[in-house]
Formats: structure tokens, sequence, C-alpha cells
């Protein structure tokens, strides 16, 4: 009989050990190795007869274009890259609570919308709860077969009988193989369940959907080589308390990954928002320590608010707080203005938020955020219609970033006048209703607050 072995799989990012240890030897994280039960091939066991595989030239592979599975949200098809693809694993991650049951609840809705039927199997929830949730969204409909089921026996038999157009499982850390003596959620179970849905939907062609949970980390809970086996990977961030949510593929075989999807939660469920830049401004003109910002998100041109705010500080230990935005970046900025621009702030307490909800993480919102922060200590603005792009050197210099013309497009676009931009950067304006005005340094940019 064939015998198994045993070897030891990192949670975190699924390097294997024949030994057990506290650490792993590949990520050097600490208690993160699991047992995993590794049937072992008798030794009897053969290739089939027959003739053996030939190799290919690459310019003789035939090429199958599947159409694609168009959705109603050009947000989701968008992060797609294009749709669904028949045949396709894709794994959904988020945070508890972050809308991952209410995403998929819309995607099997629009996938039934469009002639097929789609199996939505929960070992989460009772086929009472969703049916719950589907009417409370008005999204029911006949052609959604729930399945409250977390044996992959049950769920592959279904996804056998039933044939559907898209299959839906949530979530994966809940679902058990009776094959595997270990218990659900675990790396044995997870990694043995993920490759048996992946075998069943490249045989068929049914696309299936995962959901999975996120650790404390960030990381989707189960062994990283989870992500190494599905073909799209997309994470849904956003805070339970803010009104946005934003999906992101972080691995896709089918399309880019640049791209990202915005969605506005409400008592309706989810709902994608077109032009999220024309949401995120508040439009109440110019504020002393307010700035607008045309940042990247992917290939996405965004505007966002940042908002500062300069005061004394009250216990001789000035603060330091910045929401939306690494504070490590924030205290490189505050020291470049106290250096090269003559804004003293050793003696006040600095607090900075990006409107929305929204991170922005990219160099280029270093000028924006200096001058709203300058703006609030000298309690001055930018003239009403301004955008300001640019990064920030540590000798006080502006430096250039990239995709300028998409970010000066996108200004001109929602009715900006004028942007304070790098030198160099003007020409990028071409052909716009757009007055650039560049600087070099951090302190001529100040002076254009008044």
């Amino acid at each position: 009989m064939p015998k198994s072995s045993v070897v030891f799989v990192c949670r975190e990012c699924g390097g294997e050990s024949l030994r057990w240890g506290g650490q792993c030897p590949h990520c050097r994280a600490w208690n993160t190795l699991e047992e995993f039960q590794v049937p072992r091939a008798g030794r009897d066991q053969r290739r089939p007869l027959g003739a053996p595989p030939r190799p290919v030239p690459l310019t003789e592979v035939e090429l199958e274009t599947a159409a694609r599975l168009e959705l109603d949200w050009q947000e989701l098809n968008r992060v797609l890259g294009g749709g669904v693809v028949p045949g396709s694993l894709v794994l959904l991650g988020g945070e508890p609570g972050v809308g991952k049951s209410t995403l998929v609840t819309h995607l099997a809705a629009q996938a039934a919308c469009k002639g097929g039927r789609v199996l939505y199997a929960s070992g989460e929830e009772s086929a009472q709860q969703i049916g719950l949730r589907a009417r409370r969204l008005g999204l029911a409909s006949a052609d959604v077969l729930l399945l409250a089921e977390n044996d992959l026996d049950a769920i592959l038999g279904a996804i056998e009988r039933e044939r559907p157009t898209m299959s839906i499982v949530d979530s994966i850390q809940t679902v058990q193989d009776a094959a595997v003596d270990a218990a659900p959620g675990s790396v044995s179970q997870v990694r043995e369940a993920t490759n048996r849905l992946l075998r069943t939907a490249k045989g068929s062609g049914i696309p299936i959907f995962l959901v999975g949970h996120v650790t404390k980390e960030g990381a989707i809970a189960g062994p990283r080589v989870l992500e190494h086996i599905v073909d799209t990977v997309l994470y849904l961030e956003g805070e339970r308390s803010q009104e946005f949510r934003i999906l992101r593929a972080q691995k896709n075989r089918f399309g880019s990954t640049d791209e990202i999807g915005i969605f506005s939660l409400g008592d309706k469920g989810l709902e994608e928002v077109a032009d999220p830049s024309a949401l995120l401004l508040s439009g109440i003109g110019p504020v002393p320590g307010t700035t607008v910002l045309a940042a990247m998100e992917g290939v996405r041109p965004l505007l966002v608010e940042l908002q500062s705010l300069v005061t004394d500080s009250s216990y001789g230990l000035p603060r330091r707080s910045a929401t939306g935005v690494d504070l490590n970046r924030l205290h490189m900025i505050v020291a470049v203005l106290d250096k090269h621009a003559d804004v003293k702030l050793g003696k006040h307490d600095v607090l900075v938020n990006v409107a929305g909800g929204i991170r922005v993480q990219e160099p280029a919102a270093d000028l924006g955020l200096a001058l709203a922060i300058a703006g609030s200590f000298k309690d001055l603005s930018l003239p009403e219609g301004t955008v300001v792009i640019g990064e920030l050197g540590l000798a006080g210099e502006v430096r250039r970033v990239g995709r300028m013309e998409r970010r000066l497009q996108e200004a001109a676009r929602r009715g900006f006048t004028r942007a304070i931009v790098p030198r160099g950067a003007g020409d990028a304006a071409r052909g716009l209703s757009l007055e650039c005005l560049e600087v070099r340094e951090v302190r001529e940019a100040v002076a254009l607050c008044r």
C-alpha cells in the first residue's frame, strides 16, 4: 500500500521543511510550521502506456480564445482583466466585515442575469441566512442555487451534477476533505481542497471563486502557496467605518494587476463608483491646511483631498499623526519644511489625513502634503482650482513623478485651472486648459500660498 510522508509547511510563505522548528528556514517567521501529510506513490506506479508527450514549438501552439463572462459592473470587469475567464480559479480575500460575502452575492446575481446558473456553496452560513441577505439587497434569483455544505466531495458532486455557469465557495477555510486527516482551515485541508477545486475548474471550464479570510498580518489565512495555486488573487480593502471599498488584484494570469475597482457600501450593498474623484472632493473651496492631489491607484488617476492641522503642543512633546499616509514620510516632510522652507514645527502638533478613507502610498503626495502643513501653520491657502503634484527630496528640491500627463488630464477633466508641478513637467499639460506653475524647491511652492 502507498505510504505517506510528513513534511512541515509554513503558513506564511508556503515553504516546506522535513523537520519541525520554531522558525521557518525560508521566511524566518516564528511558529508558522504546520504538519502536512504527503501521499507517497508506490514503487510499482508507472506512467500509463501510450505515446509520450512531444514538445511543441511555441509558434505552433493552438490558441483557444474562450469568451469571457462580462458582468454588469465595469469596475469588477476592469480588475478581472475584462471579465470572468472560463475555467479560472479566483481567490477573494479581505478582513472580516469588509464586504466579501456581499460582493460575491452581487457577483452571483449578475452572472445569473446573463442567462446562466450559479452554485453558491457556503460552509459558514445557512441557506436561510444567505437568502435573507440576498432579499435585503434585492438580489434574490431563482438561477442562484444555494448549498449550505462544507464537505468538499458534496460540493464537487453538486458542481458535476448542476454544471453551473459559475461556482462560489465561501469560504475555503471551512471546506473539509474527508481524505485528509486534519481540521478544517489547516494547511493540509486548505492546500488539498484548493488543488481539487483547481482540477475541477480546469477540467469542466467552470470558473470558481473562493473566499478567504485575512489574518491580522494582512495575509490570506492558510499557506502562502494557496496564492500560487489560483489564477487570480483579489483583495477587498477598506475600513468598516468608511464608505469606500477598493478591489485590488495582487495576481492575475489573465490581465493587469495595475487596475483597481472602487465601490461604495450602503444599505443596498455595494455599488460601483464610476467617477471616484467627484466623490472624494468636498467642493467647499480653498481652506487653509487643505490641498488636492492627483494620485495614481495602479494606472488610474484619482483626485484626493489632503488635510492638515497644525496646533501648539500642549505637553511639550510634539505629536505626529498620519491617517492615509505613511508616518515615516510625514516625519521626513516635517524635517524638510523646517530646514528648507522656514516652517518651524518643533513645538507644534502635526495631524494629517486623506479624506474619504483612501490610502496614498506614492511619493507624488509629498508636495501636496507639505503645502497642506505649511498652509495650516501660516493660515494660508492655495488659490481655488489648484492641484498639486510632486515628490520632495531631502535637499528641499521638488522632483518629477511618473504618469504626469494622466494626472493632469484628470485634473483638467474635473475643472481644475492650475497645477503646481516640478520644474520641466509643464510640457505634459499641452492641449489642456490648465496653467502649470513649475517650482524647483519647496520654498517656491510655499510662497504660492496666500
